[in-house]
């Protein structure tokens, strides 16, 4: 069986230790070295990263996220243990483990450190595909002649180069199709490489859980648990078009993935799908004025993205999370897609007044969705709304300002809320 010691990099024939340098750090499998789909997933990324600066963490419990009212963003592994989770609240994270060091996030520092994984991965194949700043599809199919190596050995290398460049690491799943890759980089964590091959698939997923599907939530899990689907085998017993009956297109995709098919192709450019921007309440809140502030604020901040990226919505959404963690999500669809604060602001506050307000809330949020490039944007103004056009050139000539002599230039006064 083809194996491979992940410090040297030297193959061989599979044994526990490597012959070269004796590292008990080998990877074997029989595709090892004809599958070419990879997902690398850096370990607890935010939390190595304040780790690898400051050695007196080493050995503690790292919580990264900001303050008692938020969630958790990044758990190391230590803090993992005592079942820190991310998107975990804050305050059950440190009732779980009351000794951890909350440290606030560095969001630039943790770009600047995937931008330089980013590139490594350039390195060995132009088709990346990241996901978040901390993982990413890679596809190195006919990247062997190239590098002189099959792809398993220019992965177990980016790790290396990885750990001794920037003092981070990172798990390794190695597959025939992104949805297999992305559930192998999880089996071996942290510091892992995990291979599942074409010959096993069937084998290897029939007994797992559903909830192994990226995206199956818990409302999903419910929906298909109800149906009697709790593992891949009872998905293998429904027919196709009775799995589409009953799910619709998710049921299209679950017959597929149950038979360990993902067509999807590792899409280096994909398109960004929403821009979104959304804050947690230090004091749960329910005062109008307030949570108008913060719709204005969020809208402007969605804006200021969308405008950055040349690209509008077709979909406005207000996130709202109340005090007991019940999560209300309000949708509107535009006559025209935007990219402009105002109007992103009279939509989503448009649905706020909608929400029967019972309880004060504690998150906040306000995005758009449906992307189109900008030159479609809001061309023929709003019939309803005669005076959104002269609105919107009061934006434009405000960004125009802003852009010369700063952001806080020109402030509304609803901003100050």
């Amino acid at each position: 069986m083809p194996a491979l010691c992940r410090d040297c990099l030297t193959d061989f024939d599979a044994g526990a230790r490597c012959p070269a340098c004796r590292s008990p750090r080998v990877v074997a499998h029989d595709e090892l070295f004809t599958l070419s789909i990879a997902h690398m997933d850096c370990d607890a990324f935010y939390a190595s990263v304040e780790k690898r600066d400051r050695p007196d963490l080493a050995d503690k419990p790292v919580i990264i996220g900001g303050g008692r009212r938020g969630v958790v963003s990044t758990a190391c592994y230590v803090a993992r243990i005592r079942g820190v989770r991310s998107a975990m609240p804050m305050f059950q994270a440190l009732k779980l483990c009351p000794e951890a060091v909350i440290i606030k996030p560095r969001m630039d520092l943790y770009a600047e450190m995937s931008r330089a994984i980013r590139a490594m991965m350039l390195d060995l194949t132009p088709d990346v595909e990241p996901l978040s700043l901390d993982e990413a599809f890679m596809d190195l199919t006919g990247t062997a002649r190239l590098h002189g190596a099959p792809p398993a050995v220019m992965l177990a290398r980016l790790i290396r180069r990885m750990r001794d460049e920037l003092g981070l690491t990172g798990s390794i799943g190695l597959s025939h199709n992104k949805f297999l890759a992305k559930i192998a980089s999880d089996l071996d964590k942290p510091h892992g490489f995990s291979v599942i091959g074409a010959a096993e698939t069937p084998e290897f997923l029939h007994d797992q859980p559903v909830s192994l599907i990226w995206g199956v939530g818990q409302a999903a899990q419910a929906s298909l648990e109800r149906a009697g689907i709790r593992r891949f085998s009872d998905l293998l017993r429904w027919d196709r078009t009775d799995l589409i009956a009953r799910f619709g297109s998710m049921g299209d995709r679950l017959w597929h993935l149950a038979r360990g098919q993902d067509m999807r192709r590792v899409a280096a450019n994909a398109p960004v799908k929403s821009i979104s921007n959304e804050t947690t309440f230090g004091i749960d809140t329910a005062t109008p004025d307030i949570l108008d502030g913060h719709i204005w604020r969020m809208s402007e901040k969605v804006a200021d993205r969308a405008k950055a990226k040349t690209m509008t919505g077709r979909v406005v959404t207000l996130k709202l999370k109340r005090g007991d963690h019940s999560l209300l999500t309000r949708r509107q669809a535009l006559r025209e897609p935007t990219q402009l604060a105002d109007t992103i602001y009279r939509t989503a506050r448009g649905l706020f007044d909608q929400v029967d307000h019972k309880a004060p809330y504690r998150l906040l949020g306000v995005g758009i969705s449906e992307l189109v490039p900008e030159t479609t944007a809001e061309v023929s103004g709003d019939l309803l709304d005669p005076q959104a056009r002269q609105r919107g050139k009061a934006e434009r000539a405000t960004d125009r300002i802003r852009a010369r002599f700063g952001p806080d230039a020109i402030l509304k006064g609803r901003s100050l809320r």
